[in-house]
């Protein structure tokens, strides 16, 4: 993975885990054990879903530079539909809280998004390759 990508995957992941630490002690104090569960269950299930997404999205962005506006568009629609799907599936489960569940997928998803947002409002991404052999081409003079 190109630094550059670990970067922005490290200033998205970081601030969800620790939004998500303060999900796990604000659903303890809330909902007890149960809640903690729920909420560390639904940090994980949000770093995973999302990190995953973003790995595949700047993937997508360097080898098929054309379908990356439709990529993450259907990615970002993937992820959401996947999360919906999880809390409906644990819903009435008794392994854990599932308010606190679904109060930190919904919480964590949006840190996520800002600060992915952030993150690449933040880089310094490069428009133009300026060692690629068209430009080389174009600044000697020769056309071929």
């Amino acid at each position: 993975m190109p630094s550059n990508d670990a970067r922005t995957l490290l200033r998205t992941a970081l601030p969800t885990a620790a939004a998500g630490v303060i999900a796990v002690a604000v659903s303890a104090g809330v909902a007890g054990g149960k809640g903690a569960i729920g909420a560390a269950v639904a940090s994980v299930v949000v770093i995973a879903f999302m990190g995953i997404g973003l790995v595949v999205l700047e993937r997508t962005a360097k080898n098929l530079p054309h379908l990356f506006q439709a990529m993450g568009l259907m990615l970002y629609t993937a992820q959401l539909l996947l999360l919906f799907i999880f809390v409906a599936v644990f819903k009435n489960t008794t392994l854990f809280n599932p308010k606190a569940f679904a109060a930190t997928l919904v919480a964590l998803t949006l840190v996520w998004i800002g600060m992915q947002a952030r993150a690449h409002m933040k880089a310094k991404i490069l428009y133009v390759e300026p060692d690629s052999e068209a430009h080389k081409a174009h600044k000697s003079g020769s056309s071929s």
